[in-house]
């Protein structure tokens, strides 16, 4: 089964959030396991300190970056069926503070995602890629969700 890493910068606030990334990792558990790791907020260059710190030393990084490559959920599905054929099998995904991600950290990924040109706060765009994370498992697996 293959690991999914949420490293993010700051904990979730709103209630909203966490029963929301809650709910979704529940669902995920069917088909990957997946974990939270939380740093510190801070200036930039600290919390790249800490990401760099956190990141496991065998992974396939995405960062995600205003600056990185939009992907339809198709899209996202196959890069991940892709990359896990290539033999990943621990996914880190990296959500920067409200400054973005430290240029050490981006310079580490192995692909940098766009969401959207929209500007989201990290706490939302946590919720945002569990459910596309879960969208893609779905569709990897030809059930029926992403319609």
């Amino acid at each position: 089964m293959i690991k999914c890493t949420f490293l993010c910068v700051g904990k979730l606030k709103e209630d909203y959030t966490k029963k929301a990334v809650a709910d979704y990792c529940t669902r995920l558990s069917k088909y990957c396991k997946t974990d939270v790791i939380e740093v510190p907020e801070s200036d930039i260059a600290g919390e790249g300190e800490a990401l760099l710190k956190k990141l496991p030393e065998r992974c396939y990084l995405i960062a995600l970056d205003l600056h990185g490559r939009m992907l339809d959920s198709v899209e996202f599905a196959r890069l991940l069926d892709r990359e896990m054929t290539r033999g990943a099998s621990h996914f880190v995904f990296v959500i920067g503070g409200s400054d973005g991600i430290a240029s050490g950290v981006t310079d580490k990924a192995d692909f940098r995602l766009c969401l959207s040109p929209m500007t989201f706060t990290h706490q939302m765009t946590r919720v945002i890629l569990a459910e596309q994370l879960y969208r893609s498992m779905k569709i990897l697996a030809g059930e029926t969700y992403h319609k």
